[in-house]
């Protein structure tokens, strides 16, 4: 899909520019500025669900990311963000179902990885989980990602096993 063109794009990026600043309000008024034949556009989209996610809106943020998938399949950030909601409206197997099936097309994706260690430890499958875990280690920046393990509520049960990955 083509980038958003002005003036769109400018109410696109002030819509972007008011939740960076937490004024959710304001954000969707932008957003609502944005030409109706691109109000589908991946990028109002996305901004849509940011919008939803700080407002714990996780119904719309789902409907959202389920367009947002059907838009930009291939963007694993749709697939992420669908999974985050069914996660947070407590549906965390369909969560886990969902980066599942999508899983193998992006190989490179650290996140889907993380997240599904996550689904999978809340589901109780710890092993599975730490398997994601090391996946998710393995492609990214380990450091990082093992300070944001140690602090995951969703990894709770492996704090132990996080405490020992070096």
């Amino acid at each position: 899909m083509k980038p958003l063109e002005p003036p769109d794009r400018f109410h696109w990026l002030a819509a972007q520019g008011w939740l960076e600043l937490g004024n959710h309000r304001e954000a969707v008024e932008e957003l609502e500025k944005v030409s109706p034949s691109l109000s589908s556009h991946p990028d109002v989209l996305e901004t849509r669900w940011q919008i939803c996610a700080k407002q714990g809106q996780w119904d719309a943020a789902l409907d959202i990311a389920s367009t947002l998938t059907g838009v930009k399949p291939e963007h694993p950030v749709a697939w992420i963000h669908r999974s985050f909601a069914l996660h947070e409206l407590k549906r965390t197997q369909e969560a886990r179902d969902n980066l599942s099936k999508v899983i193998d097309q992006f190989p490179d994706d650290e996140t889907m990885r993380y997240n599904l260690a996550c689904y999978e430890c809340q589901l109780g499958n710890l092993s599975v989980a730490m398997e994601w875990l090391g996946k998710a280690l393995q492609l990214g920046d380990r450091q990082q990602i093992r300070r944001m393990a140690l602090h995951d509520p969703d990894l709770e049960p492996l704090r132990t096993e996080i405490k020992k990955l070096r």
